[in-house]
């Protein structure tokens, strides 16, 4: 009994000191935590070259293809080039190659572009996103393989489409020629969303050339 009453006030003053501790993690496990946090930049670039690219390559169609099929027959143009979430309000996102020739450009905004006409008319039928801002999440909202529900909420599933846009602008689209752009030839794959009536399509390529 004596023993018991001499180690309590031992242990009350371990309690005590254990109390007043703050535990600090270790550099490994910060590091464990950052490994573990968000990361849309890297999930990207993860799928890019295996995934996104040959995906978008292999569903693409003829521009000119694409967009008359949409006019005319949107269930059998979305069910063959088309994809759309099943939440909230998003519109058809379709793939589509590009080949023409730029007639119009605006490369003083941050969210540049170039018109191509690409049947001959010298009229503009699309508009390319040349970055380095851009609009929309074209190249995410025509993936079939990913979707919002593999996300905690709205915001990360936001980042994850800005995520896109950022990866192409940096691999691609700050290495084009910014002058005298109208006349020039391009190539490009990519995706657009159905665009409102009288409107020019989108377009945000994964791919792009533009020519002499």
């Amino acid at each position: 009994m004596l023993r018991f009453q001499a180690a309590f006030p031992v242990l009350l003053a371990g309690a005590l000191a254990l109390g007043g501790c703050k535990f600090v993690k270790t550099e490994d496990e910060r590091k464990q935590a950052a490994a573990g946090a968000f990361n849309p930049d890297k999930l990207v670039a993860d799928i890019w070259d295996t995934r996104v690219v040959p995906y978008i390559e292999e569903r693409a169609g003829p521009f000119q293809e694409v967009s008359a099929l949409a006019a005319s027959d949107l269930n059998a143009a979305a069910e063959k080039y088309g994809h759309k979430e099943k939440q909230g309000n998003a519109p058809w996102t379709f793939a589509a190659r590009i080949d023409g020739v730029i007639v119009a450009e605006e490369t003083k905004s941050r969210a540049a572009y170039v018109d191509v006409d690409v049947n001959g008319d010298r009229q503009a039928d699309v508009r390319v996103s040349i970055g380095p801002a851009i609009r929309g999440t074209a190249i995410r909202d025509s993936l079939k393989f990913v979707n919002f529900n593999e996300f905690k909420n709205q915001i990360e599933w936001a980042q994850y489409g800005k995520s896109f846009n950022t990866h192409v602008n940096g691999l691609l689209l700050e290495k084009l020629p910014r002058e005298n752009l109208t006349g020039r030839t391009i190539k490009a794959t990519g995706a657009y969303p159905l665009p409102a009536k009288g409107q020019l399509p989108q377009f945000v390529p994964v791919t792009i050339t533009v020519g002499g």
